[in-house]
């Protein structure tokens, strides 16, 4: 079997595994997941390609690149959380194979490990299997800026214009944000670099009808069937969630130093040690860096990988997945140091061994500690936990002892990719359960489906949002909060928090109150509440 295919095969395997084994095995997470879920079958049930909308309502919050890859999805493998789900793994399978051929061609002998570094850092497999905007927009956005740095060391203009045929892509994946930030990534690494000369060739007038091409229909067919699109979706949904907390979502100004560091688990001190190589140059060489094509290559990853997390920093709302389009610069940026090393045939440092093999331990305990935290909120120190801390005792003496052998940065890879393996298949088959009984609606709409054939209306009343937007997923019919004094008249369904109907005795008088039966795994009660008697 020739080199090439057994790469393939390799990502093949690995990929499927990250991205899409066990994709069914806990219901829709949180609010954006089922939300975005039901705006995609609500858009394939009407067969309409331009307006999102939930509860028949537009929703303008996002482009609609998801939205069209889940109707997809949905007539392919029908209609269900795993069909939700497959998009992104889609997506973040071309992201990997972009960095595979993208290191094929340019950086020969690191393709294998860079795409599997980029496929196995924690947000990238956290978010291959959400259904969400996020990895749509990564995707395309590192398509993109590979596509600008292949153009920029060929001068090949078809690379250019997958640049700007993938940042078209990203805007109809999360908006403007694409274009801005490959925008002010591409300026400032060409005024760092002095070469004012390939901003300004950036500027190519037929990639710019390329983008023009891809992004105007949908934006102009949207505005024109919602003339409030630009309102909601240009000033609500990206400006005033910058500059306003509108969502309260809101974090310190240093919340995605942390995330980035975790994101980038388990290859953080392979991808920090770069950063910090770049830092001490730039201080103390006031950014004469660019002294050979590979220290250019590495500045543009450094920049890619800054400009985002600062961009997101400053805004007034943030959440961990904003900055998962600088993940995979990252990732290249341990893939290069790595490979330095390996030409250099360098020998680990101790420090960096053992913070690498704590991260791998790490790795390792945290799926296995995860059922009990679940249940219980807390770490409980029985067997299940000595289980833990003794597996990831060992994980860590076997990695720290063969990274300082002569071969060490040879055998990071293989010693890296097994413990994150083992970690989301301990993920998938130990917690998972607990998972979806705890936070997941789907067990809630199972036992409201298994009470009764007919579709009843169904209300809440102290309960979360996301519990309310999972069950109108899974039940596939809006749902009415008391809370908001939208109190069915007819016999209803009521799901409630633990003894919280006694607060809405008073809009109940007179109707009939039957408990059903309880959830305790997330603290509900379900009850059968009669029709409103005649006056």
């Amino acid at each position: 079997m020739s080199r090439s295919r057994t790469d393939a095969l390799l990502l093949i395997v690995f990929c499927g595994f990250l991205f899409f084994y066990g994709l069914g095995s806990f219901g829709l997470l949180g609010a954006d997941e089922p939300r975005y879920a039901q705006v995609a079958r609500e858009m394939f049930d009407r067969h309409d390609w331009v307006t999102p909308t939930l509860s028949g309502k537009p929703w303008l919050e996002k482009p609609p690149l998801y939205y069209w890859q889940a109707m997809v999805s949905y007539a392919v493998f029908g209609e269900s959380d795993r069909a939700a789900r497959i998009p992104a793994g889609v997506d973040a399978g071309l992201l990997v194979a972009a960095i595979y051929f993208f290191l094929r061609r340019f950086r020969p002998g690191s393709q294998v490990d860079g795409s599997l570094i980029a496929a196995s850092c924690a947000a990238t497999v956290g978010l291959a299997r959400a259904a969400a905007t996020d990895m749509p927009l990564a995707a395309a956005f590192t398509i993109a800026m590979l596509g600008w740095y292949a153009w920029h060391e060929s001068g090949k203009r078809i690379y250019l214009c997958v640049f700007y045929a993938f940042i078209g892509l990203g805007s109809l994946a999360k908006g403007p944000v694409a274009p801005f930030l490959a925008g002010a990534i591409v300026a400032i690494f060409a005024a760092l670099k002095r070469d004012w000369r390939a901003l300004l060739r950036s500027l190519w007038i037929p990639g710019i009808v390329v983008f023009l091409i891809i992004v105007a229909p949908w934006y102009i067919a949207v505005q024109m069937r919602n003339p409030e699109f630009f309102r909601v979706f240009i000033l609500e949904h990206n400006l005033a969630r910058f500059s306003q907390d509108v969502y309260h979502h809101h974090q310190p100004f240093w919340f995605y130093i942390p995330v980035a560091l975790l994101s980038l688990v388990p290859w953080t001190v392979f991808a920090l040690a770069p950063v910090i190589a770049r830092l001490r140059s730039a201080w103390s060489e006031r950014l004469q860096a660019f002294s050979s094509e590979e220290d250019s290559w590495a500045w543009f990853l450094f920049i890619w990988l800054v400009v985002p997390i600062t961009f997101f920093s400053f805004s007034q709302s943030k959440l961990p997945g904003y900055i998962l389009p600088a993940i995979p610069a990252g990732a290249l940026l341990a893939t290069n140091y790595l490979a330095e090393r390996r030409e250099q045939q360098a020998r680990v440092p101790i420090w960096l061994a053992t913070l690498h093999a704590l991260i791998c331990a790490l790795v390792m305990f945290g799926p296995l500690a995860a059922p009990q935290y679940l249940l219980r909120h807390r770490l409980v120190w029985d067997r299940g936990t000595m289980v833990a801390i003794a597996v990831a005792g060992i994980t860590a003496v076997i990695v720290g002892i063969f990274l300082q052998t002569s071969s060490g940065f040879r055998a990071v890879r293989v010693l890296t990719m097994l413990p994150v393996v083992l970690g989301v298949a301990a993920i998938l088959r130990l917690a998972s359960p607990i998972i979806d009984q705890t936070l997941s609606a789907r067990p809630i709409a199972h036992i409201i489906q298994n009470l009764s054939e007919e579709k009843f209306p169904v209300a809440v009343f102290q309960v979360s949002r996301e519990q309310q937007y999972g069950l109108e997923f899974y039940l596939n019919r809006d749902t009415s909060r008391y809370e908001d004094h939208k109190i069915p008249l007819a016999g209803h369904l009521l799901v409630a928090g633990h003894d919280a109907l006694k607060l809405a005795a008073r809009g109940l008088a007179g109707r009939k109150v039957s408990l059903l039966t309880n959830i305790p795994a997330q603290n509900l009660d379900i009850y059968w509440i009669g029709p409103l008697a005649p006056q």
